[in-house]
């Protein structure tokens, strides 16, 4: 399954499924990301707000896979609504992570964090900064430009607006939490959809529902839902520091019945997110529930 790719609109291939490095120290990730590259891993997900930009450069660097055989993502900080910020931080990021080219870059939220859940969708700024992301693609430092968190007005400001569409939109999907209006809009509009927290962080472990099925698939949960996530032609971004977990993730050679997708998409969870409750997407996804 690692080796099986998704191919973006401009044709560019992209392996699918990614190793997330959220929460994975500077000092941390290389051993990481190392580990996963072994274990298999092609996609690498990173991002400015991360702060591990670095670490995740040093493990390419390190690793005996060629360049050309890795796809490196990596996004531009949510706060950044300008176009001289948005140039400026793009290069930062190849600095960092001392690539000559990233493979996507994508604006992490349409919303500065501390914004996320108000009514401003700062449409201007998303304008200016994709502009940025634009010349940086035509120069040949971005391979793919994209963007995350992007709901359906935002995806419409993109589309309507710019010139190069967006090729992926990565946004918070998994069993009990599955944004259809999203996906199927971006879908419809040849957007590569990327799955992340794909395992809502172990929560799922609470639900009968979901134990049952992995049970009758003789799988754990964390393959069960990526499975999920692949059968909706998402891109899957399960995160790991257990390199046992990183093969388990990838190992998902099987297929979820229609019947059994059907009862899985239709199922809304209360999961408890625990601490990541204070994130602002979750934070987000648990007020909407409550509305």
């Amino acid at each position: 399954m690692l080796k099986e790719t998704y191919t973006l609109t401009n044709g560019v291939k992209i392996p699918k499924i990614a190793y997330g490095t959220w929460k994975i120290t500077n000092d941390q990730v290389t051993e990481k990301v190392l580990e996963a590259i072994e274990v298999g891993y092609r996609h690498i997900d990173t991002a400015q707000a991360y702060e591990n930009e670095e670490g995740v450069g040093a493990a390419i660097k390190a690793s005996t896979q060629p360049r050309e055989e890795l796809f490196i993502t990596t996004k531009l900080a949510a706060e950044i609504k300008d176009y001289e910020g948005a140039v400026k931080a793009i290069d930062d990021s190849l600095r960092k992570l001392d690539l000559d080219y990233i493979d996507l870059m994508i604006i992490h939220s349409p919303k500065p964090w501390v914004d996320f859940q108000g009514d401003n969708h700062y449409f201007e700024g998303n304008l200016a900064a994709w502009q940025a992301l634009e010349e940086a693609y035509q120069a040949g430092k971005l391979r793919a430009i994209g963007v995350s968190n992007f709901e359906v007005v935002d995806l419409e400001n993109l589309l309507e607006h710019t010139t190069i569409k967006p090729m992926v939109n990565q946004v918070l999907a998994h069993i009990g939490q599955t944004p259809f209006e999203v996906i199927d809009y971006s879908q419809a509009n040849n957007l590569l959809v990327e799955a992340y927290s794909p395992i809502a962080h172990g929560a799922m472990l609470q639900s009968e529902t979901i134990t049952a099925l992995a049970k009758k698939y003789e799988v754990s949960i964390p393959q069960l839902a990526i499975r999920y996530c692949l059968q909706l032609d998402l891109l899957p971004l399960p995160k790991t520091q257990n390199r046992q977990h990183m093969a388990n993730n990838a190992d998902v050679d099987f297929q979820i019945s229609p019947e059994d997708m059907e009862t899985l998409k239709a199922l809304s969870s209360d999961f408890d997110y625990g601490k990541n409750n204070d994130t602002p997407v979750f934070k987000k996804v648990l007020g909407d529930r409550k509305e």
